[in-house]
């Protein structure tokens, strides 16, 4: 996506075009949309199985997320390292936003 900024174009713009590309991307919103409703930290195959989508496409999100500040990871340890994934602040800032993002596409699903 190309952003094209002028002197008179508010800087806002290119932030809200950066959380729409990171967003809109493969399972973004479904992850955290899952993440959100079940309102704890969540394992990996957890997640993988709520949200039905290849480990290479999760994790990749996963992290973009994480860099981005939505997603905390925690390691828990266990065999091997494994890790929970939990929203931050910024992200359930976000929920009233994506509820109402989902109910549209509900409502509108249904006439």
């Amino acid at each position: 996506m190309i952003v094209i900024m002028t002197s008179d174009c508010n800087p806002t713009y290119k932030g809200v075009d950066d959380i729409l590309e990171l967003l809109t991307k493969s399972k973004s919103l479904h992850i955290l949309l899952v993440m959100d409703r079940k309102n704890k930290p969540v394992r990996f195959s957890e997640l993988k199985k709520s949200v039905d989508s290849s480990s290479t496409t999760i994790s990749r999100r996963l992290k973009e997320l994480e860099s981005y500040g939505l997603v905390a990871r925690t390691l828990v340890g266990g065999v091997g390292n494994m890790y929970e994934y939990s929203i931050t602040k910024d992200a359930k800032s976000l929920s009233p936003i994506l509820q109402s993002l989902f109910d549209w596409v509900d409502k509108r699903s249904k006439e």
